[in-house]
């Protein structure tokens, strides 16, 4: 991966991380989702209505790739209401960029180098130390951790065919596939109804803004993925996306004053050979 790729991506990380801090207060999740969907789906609505369309092949891959997006979100919404979700989470981010290198070896006859694998198993086990360091976590919370690791692993594999075949179109792939976000409010009226939608935001406007804050650094964040799945391994692009699972404990270190103790740091160090080795 060329080093300016790879310096996008890790800035896309921090995004991540920054996003996922935004939203750490807010307990209702499925609304902050919600209201997270509705902020990239206006934004993709925009960028569609203006740009050029994708070729005609990518849309199979954007259609399934939205689609399992929104699965992804319900999927997640869902397990955070297991108590050991968040610690078994990051093993989901760990785990998914193993899961990329073999589906974009298996669907599209990608192969890398000894060194960008040696770069994703370090990153991979380094976030997967940090997700176990001192916590125990359930056969059940990591089979659901396991499973969304899977469901990451198949939007990007799909996104990372998608794109390369759309023509050039990174931009405009990426908003028409963000367009299936539009489901998730449908989803939440449905189940919550209208009002426990729109009520919130007279009763709690800052979660709402934080939320659609949020949505805003999200899609910004991915869309730079995506444009760099056109020329990237996509082992190797999911590995550099997943160092947000890093980016975030030095947040919650500097500006949450969470502490960090001396094997996190550790593997945090690991995830950063790891993510030199891509860069090579």
């Amino acid at each position: 991966m060329l080093s300016y790729t790879g310096g996008v991506v890790l800035f896309a990380a921090v995004l991540h991380a920054s996003w996922n801090a935004m939203l750490h207060g807010n307990r209702d999740r499925f609304l902050s989702m919600t209201w997270m969907s509705i902020a990239i789906s206006v934004v993709a609505t925009c960028v569609a209505l203006v740009a050029p369309r994708p070729a005609s092949a990518a849309w199979p891959y954007l259609a399934a790739s939205g689609l399992t997006h929104i699965v992804y979100n319900v999927t997640l919404v869902r397990s955070y209401r297991r108590n050991d979700l968040a610690q078994a989470y990051p093993i989901a981010r760990g785990s998914s960029p193993l899961l990329v290198t073999l589906g974009a070896a298996l669907f599209a006859h990608e192969a890398i180098g000894v060194l960008h694998a040696l770069g994703i198993v370090m990153i991979s086990g380094g976030i997967i130390a940090i997700a176990l360091e001192g916590r125990r976590v359930s056969r059940a919370g990591t089979l659901a951790a396991l499973t969304t690791g899977v469901t990451i692993a198949v939007y990007t594999v799909l996104d990372g065919i998608g794109v390369r075949v759309s023509g050039g179109e990174a931009l405009a792939y990426t908003a028409w596939m963000f367009l299936f976000y539009w489901l998730m409010p449908v989803l939440f009226v449905a189940s919550r109804g209208l009002t426990a939608l729109w009520a919130p935001v007279r009763t709690a406007p800052m979660a709402i803004g934080s939320s659609l804050a949020g949505g805003l650094v999200s899609i910004a964040a991915y869309g730079i993925v995506i444009w760099a799945l056109q020329s990237g391994a996509m082992g190797a692009v999911s590995a550099l996306r997943e160092t947000s699972v890093v980016f975030a404990v030095l947040i919650g270190r500097m500006f949450l004053r969470e502490a960090v103790s001396g094997r996190r740091w550790i593997a945090c160090v690991i995830v950063a050979a790891g993510a030199v080795c891509l860069g090579l």
